[in-house]
């Protein structure tokens, strides 16, 4: 199994541009496809420069419905028509965020042409596409959940009109690649929480995945609290009770990580742009 990262926030290695969003390629024995396409074109000009050809993809799985892991769909689809994007049937609703500073609301929604691709499968719950690729969804909140979910609304009808309720993220959905018996895990953002998500594997899986791979959603801009900092030393306690090695990078941010990282020591590592994840390698698999 190969997966190289083709969008995130830091600069990587080989030239690469980042941007706020995330991608990553991924070459299994039956398939190669894309787990988030970015916010924009970028991974387009990325993937030329790490000799990713990205018209053999057959496979695109979208984590959720925001810009920044979505964003790339429309200008992949100019050069690949034919590969087969799974969404959750929820991801094409209307997303907004309050900005921290200013509580202006910003569209973080999908371009809504995506709705209409002849090539988009919109699935819901535990989806099993083949042998080695499985979809899930409906993730529970028994566990710690972002606190940055608070500023994420999505739009809904009300009488005539409309309203701005609090996001539930039921649009949010994971990946697992199975190969012999070792398991994948992607996660987008996390949204539900990490914990949730590692909850929701084992009740479907019955075990720990081998690798998680993974934003926590941790990032804040208008800086940490001491409740934030608790909620992340917890958070990366209870991460190293499980036998799985943890990639993050994205909307987890530097000083997380760097706290988490204390905690969890080689359990934990950073993915940059440009970067390939050795699978199993860290693991010790």
């Amino acid at each position: 199994m190969k997966i190289i990262n083709l969008i995130e926030n830091t600069e990587g290695s080989r030239h690469c541009a980042c941007e706020h969003g995330l991608s990553f390629y991924i070459e299994t024995e039956k398939h190669t496809l894309l787990m988030d396409t970015g916010a924009s074109g970028l991974l387009l000009e990325n993937a030329k420069k790490l000799g990713v050809e990205l018209t053999k993809v057959d496979t695109v799985v979208l984590s959720h419905g925001h810009y920044d892991h979505g964003g790339g769909i429309l200008p992949f689809v100019q050069i690949n028509p034919d590969a087969v994007i799974y969404l959750h049937r929820d991801a094409c609703r209307a997303y907004y965020s309050t900005r921290w500073e200013t509580k202006e609301l910003r569209y973080v929604g999908l371009d809504p042409a995506i709705r209409e691709l002849k090539q988009a499968v919109f699935v819901t719950g535990t989806y099993r596409i083949d042998d080695e690729l499985t979809l899930f969804s409906d993730i529970g909140s028994s566990r710690d959940v972002p606190d940055g979910n608070r500023a994420l609304k999505v739009r809904v009808a009300n009488g005539g009109g409309y309203e701005l309720i609090q996001d539930d993220f039921r649009h949010e959905q994971c990946l697992v690649i199975s190969e012999g018996n070792k398991k994948v895990l992607l996660s987008g953002c996390a949204h539900h929480g990490i914990l949730n998500v590692m909850d929701r594997f084992r009740e479907l899986f019955g075990e720990d995945p081998d690798v998680v791979i993974s934003g926590f959603h941790m990032m804040k801009h208008e800086g940490y609290t001491p409740e934030d900092e608790d909620g992340i030393i917890r958070t990366a306690r209870a991460l190293r009770e499980y036998r799985s090695v943890f990639y993050t990078g994205h909307c987890t941010d530097v000083k997380p990580f760097e706290d988490m990282k204390k905690i969890m020591g080689d359990q934990l590592l950073y993915v940059h742009c440009a970067d390939e994840i050795p699978i199993f390698e860290e693991a010790g698999k």
